[in-house]
């Protein structure tokens, strides 16, 4: 029953060896823990703090949103890095894997545009209750090698993401402002901590992913069945399990909370014409708001034409790219560029940050497109620095992007100029996904979009533009408070 002292010195030696063995397995490997210091080290530095106090109740109201979401947003990186790799493994064609990403991309945008109003229609914990619902039906399809049924899983998981990153936050918002009333100073806390939560969740993801997908063998039920299990359908499989649990303390923790209804919806409805007038004619009038909707369509066009290439580009036949590790890799670099962001902002305007930030994107998409053509053998570990550098670029990015849209955007035609900003946005994804162009090319396009984004953002920074004079909008103003600052979600 008891081990002897030598058994257990031998058992801890294997362990080590144990250890030693996973991080020096390849060079994705290896580069965990030194990736990982550099987190550690940027996330802690730029930390979230406030200066005001705690009054009781907020600190169970923090942790109580904190778990639901980071089980939620868990299940969304836990599929992120898979979804290519386990559409190729079922033997999709790249031309039908890109119109099974273009559904998801496109039932995303299109539910995007309206999810605002169905959350404050129907209530914020029954629409969250509703994500789950969705993705766990997303992730049930990931089983079938059936085109038809991939395609609905596809289309339920878009509808889903649209509704992750707005009736979570739309229903934190209310319970922080209205129940309890509790103050902005402590808002701009929750949403610092908030998305340092969910890239930490990122990071752990992809690496729970990969544990799981390299515990099981991939493959059918049976012969000639077109249900499969083990793999790469594993990931999906805990992110059902997450959404499980966060079903679970969403119906048992949280309270129902509504938007503005009645006489004020139907002023909505009424006014969108006009908005839609008002949007176009800044965009007309005001060359910093229209430059800044190229620049936006730009970086975000490349970014999920990325997200769509780099797992066929690290796809080999000598090292087998471990998914889940690339992916939690990729989290550290984005997490440090928001981390860099952050430590910067204090000495570094906004639009210098950004420009240089679409320099060195410009850069890593050269190296891509290089290493892509492989004329010499296979360039993993070109190809890994340049999607790195991206991914940083990409923290840096999101938190700089949203001063600027606040700075330029006035807030009355706000949501409506987004809106108009995702039209090229669309129109970009779309041509890069469905064309049947080169690995190689692509790449090279999205480095000629950073370099155009580059040229706009200079073109912002020495433009002057001004709202005066178009119906419904007021001449913009200093009404943004510089310190609460959004981010967004980073494949």
């Amino acid at each position: 029953l008891w081990a002897s002292p030598a058994r257990a010195e031998e058992d801890g030696a294997g362990a080590e060896e144990g250890w030693a063995a996973f991080f020096s397995r390849d060079f994705y490997h290896m580069l965990i823990l030194p990736l990982m210091l550099a987190t550690v080290v940027l996330g802690y530095l730029a930390r979230p703090s406030t200066s005001d106090d705690m009054p009781a109740g907020f600190r169970r109201f923090q942790y109580t949103y904190i778990l639901v979401w980071a089980l939620c947003v868990a299940a969304d990186w836990l599929q992120g890095p898979y979804v290519y790799a386990l559409y190729a493994a079922y033997g999709f064609e790249g031309h039908e894997i890109a119109q099974l990403f273009v559904a998801g991309f496109g039932s995303s945008l299109v539910f995007g545009s309206f999810v605002g109003t169905v959350t404050d229609k129907f209530g914020r914990k029954k629409c969250c209750i509703m994500y789950c619902v969705l993705y766990i039906a997303s992730c049930m399809t990931k089983h079938f090698k059936v085109y038809s049924i991939l395609m609905l899983g596809r289309v339920t998981g878009g509808i889903a993401t649209s509704m992750l990153f707005s009736c979570f936050e739309c229903w934190m918002v209310s319970e922080h402002t209205q129940r309890h009333n509790f103050s902005g100073g402590l808002l701009g806390y929750m949403f610092g901590m908030m998305f340092q939560v969910m890239y930490l969740v990122a990071i752990a993801s992809g690496l729970a992913g990969q544990t799981v997908a390299d515990a099981f063998t991939f493959g059918p039920i049976s012969p000639g069945s077109s249900f499969y299990t083990g793999g790469y359908c594993c990931p999906f499989d805990l992110a059902i399990g997450c959404l499980l649990v966060g079903i679970v303390l969403i119906m048992i923790l949280w309270e129902e909370n509504y938007g503005n209804q009645g006489s004020a919806e139907a002023d909505a409805t009424s006014g969108l014409v006009e908005n839609i007038r008002s949007g176009v004619s800044l965009l007309m009038v005001d060359r910093r708001a229209l430059l800044l909707g190229v620049v936006i369509s730009s970086f975000e066009g490349s970014m999920y034409a990325f997200v769509f290439n780099w797992t066929p580009a690290l796809r080999s036949e000598t090292t087998k790219p471990p998914y889940g590790v690339i992916f939690a890799l990729f989290m550290m670099a984005c997490m440090c560029g928001a981390s860099t962001s952050t430590l910067i902002a204090g000495f570094a305007k906004t639009t210098y940050r950004l420009l240089s930030t679409f320099a060195a994107g410009f850069i890593a998409f050269a190296v891509a497109s290089h290493a892509a053509y492989r004329t010499y053998g296979e360039n993993l570990g070109l190809s890994l620095s340049a999607f790195l550098l991206f991914e940083f670029c990409c923290g840096v990015y999101f938190p700089s992007v949203g001063v600027l849209k606040s700075e330029v955007v006035p807030e009355q035609v706000r949501g409506t100029v987004y809106n108009l900003y995702r039209v090229p946005l669309n129109t970009i994804v779309v041509s890069l996904l469905l064309s049947s162009i080169s690995m190689s090319t692509c790449f090279q396009l999205n480095a000629l979009l950073l370099l155009t984004a580059s040229v706009c953002m200079a073109g912002i920074i020495y433009a002057s533009g001004s709202a005066a004079g178009i119906p419904g909008v007021m001449p913009k103003g200093k009404d943004v408070e510089m310190g609460k600052v959004r981010y967004e979600k980073v494949p």
